[in-house]
């Protein structure tokens, strides 16, 4: 992608350069993380029981999710195997990460439904889009570029296309018994609309519609607990309850402009836990106020873009 800086009247092309990748890409990621992906940070270049590092291993911020990270550092890497390996063995060890997590005192509580697996290169080739286009689990391509004025650029390569989970992978259980186990549980926008109120479902599709029609490349992703909407991290998660919506937004307490006090500051008067990011509730009952709601998003699509 082409940058441009503007200066008044006059644009100048924003050089795109090298970086040392071989540490400098991962330590700036493992550095940044949760500011990058919302994702809390755990282990740097962690040592499997079957042979193999693990680039990075983290834990999502806003499902607990555990998460490996890969990162593509020339053109013969393989990265998509190391993943797939790599988040075998994590099933197989889920032990050790629970107390990787204990170890570091992290407090989001763990959930294994659906790992996340993280690629991180500068490009990919057909053959890398075409491999995860096809796998019956959900690998996520992520494309950078490095700029001059020290700008990093961020994109999703693949991740919507490859929402196609089935039955998951057979893997031998240890008793030697084989046995069919989803490594990543998928869910559906329609699993959350199961049951719901018409008039409910009305608001979430008008909603959604005008959410996406912010960027094409939002990201919309069923979550357990909530649907989240994200560009490189989450900008607001919707609860689709009987009555109405809950949406919560990824913006922190006293940055939110809401002149109509739609929102509950989470953080007053003290933390109230919460599934999704952010420090703001809004509860969207009335179509009347759909326009003062998606405002409110807007703003935190702003601020996380």
């Amino acid at each position: 992608m082409a940058l441009f800086k503007i200066n008044g009247s006059t644009v100048k092309k924003i050089i795109a350069k090298d970086l040392d990748l071989e540490k400098n890409l991962q330590s700036l990621f493992e550095q940044n993380l949760e500011e990058i992906l919302n994702i809390v940070f755990l282990s740097h270049e962690y040592t499997t029981s079957e042979g193999g590092r693990i680039d990075t291993l983290g834990v999502d911020k806003s499902d607990g999710s555990p998460v490996i990270i890969e990162y593509k550092k020339n053109q013969n890497d393989q990265i998509i195997n190391q993943g797939l390996f790599y988040l075998r063995w994590l099933l197989d060890h889920k032990d050790s990460f629970e107390k990787i997590c204990k170890e570091k005192k992290i407090e989001i509580k763990i959930t294994w439904d659906s790992p996340r697996v993280i690629c991180i290169a500068e490009n990919y080739n057909k053959f890398d889009i075409g491999t995860v286009d096809v796998l019956p689990i959900k690998i996520e391509l992520w494309r950078y570029r490095i700029y001059e004025d020290d700008i990093l650029y961020l994109e999703p390569e693949n991740y919507q296309k490859v929402k196609i989970s089935i039955s998951g992978i057979t893997k031998k259980a240890k008793t030697q018994k084989t046995k069919d186990t989803q490594l990543q549980k998928v869910y559906s926008i329609d699993d959350h609309l199961a049951g719901t109120k018409k008039e409910t479902i009305d608001l979430f599709q008008d909603l959604r519609e005008r959410i996406l029609s912010l960027d094409q490349n939002i990201i919309e992703e069923a979550k357990a607990k909530y649907i989240a909407y994200k560009t490189s991290t989450n900008f607001v998660d919707v609860v689709i309850k009987q009555y109405g919506l809950k949406i919560f937004l990824n913006v922190k307490s006293g940055q939110l402009d809401d002149p109509q006090k739609l929102a509950r500051d989470l953080t007053k008067p003290k933390p109230i836990g919460h599934w999704g990011n952010g420090d703001y509730e809004v509860r969207f009952e009335n179509a009347n106020e759909a326009d003062a709601v998606f405002a409110l998003i807007k703003q935190s699509y702003n601020f996380n873009k």
